[in-house]
């Protein structure tokens, strides 16, 4: 399968899926705002979740809020690519049609989910890179779940527990990069999608 380059793509040559997954609290929201921010060029899947917005959250931007009926009904219709229960209580998920979208028009689609999203995206296309983000040590990922202070110490306790089965899955991954500094693992992620890192 042929990389996206930063020139404009013609449908003979395709944008790749690339499918950022890793344990909680590794960054994958912050790798994904720097993409945001540094990359324009690369589309970032919105996905739909049935929690409630954290402090500075805006709906349509970070996350489509919907009910747990809405939710419901994109699953019953097939509009979701994959979808999945985290930390055993909210559901998330990747409305397809906005991907599915993207990648014909040859625009580089990010989805930044969780292990249960990216191995359903992995049964349901061939098309897909899969990277796994990696944090630095278990402590730092520890000190970054504990310092950002959106969970109480219950659900910190329930996505540690969590995070420990999502880092043995890391060999079921294409590429793995470790989140030791933001930009850098930024730059690395671009580059696995084909397109040129940003110079200083």
């Amino acid at each position: 399968m042929a990389d996206i380059t930063a020139s404009t793509p013609t449908p003979s040559h395709p944008a790749r899926l690339t499918v950022l997954a890793g344990p909680t609290a590794v960054g994958k929201g912050t790798v994904s705002a720097d993409v945001r921010a540094r990359y324009p060029q690369v589309w970032l899947s919105v996905s739909a979740t049935t929690r409630a917005p954290r402090p500075g959250e805006v709906d349509g931007v970070h996350y489509l809020f919907v009910s747990d009926a809405e939710f419901d009904d994109m699953v019953a219709h097939g509009d979701m690519l994959e979808w999945a229960v985290v930390h055993g209580r909210n559901r998330y998920g990747t409305p397809r049609g906005p991907v599915e979208q993207r990648l014909a028009a040859g625009v580089p689609v990010l989805l930044e989910i969780d292990l249960q999203g990216a191995r359903q995206v992995r049964d349901a296309t061939t098309d897909a890179f899969f990277v796994f983000l990696a944090p630095p040590s278990w402590d730092e990922m520890v000190r970054r779940l504990v310092g950002r202070g959106t969970e109480t110490p219950e659900e910190q306790e329930r996505r540690l527990s969590t995070a420990r089965v999502e880092l043995a899955a890391e060999s079921e991954f294409d590429r793995t990069i470790v989140n030791d500094e933001v930009h850098r693992a930024t730059d690395e992620l671009v580059a696995v999608m084909g397109l040129t890192p940003v110079t200083a």
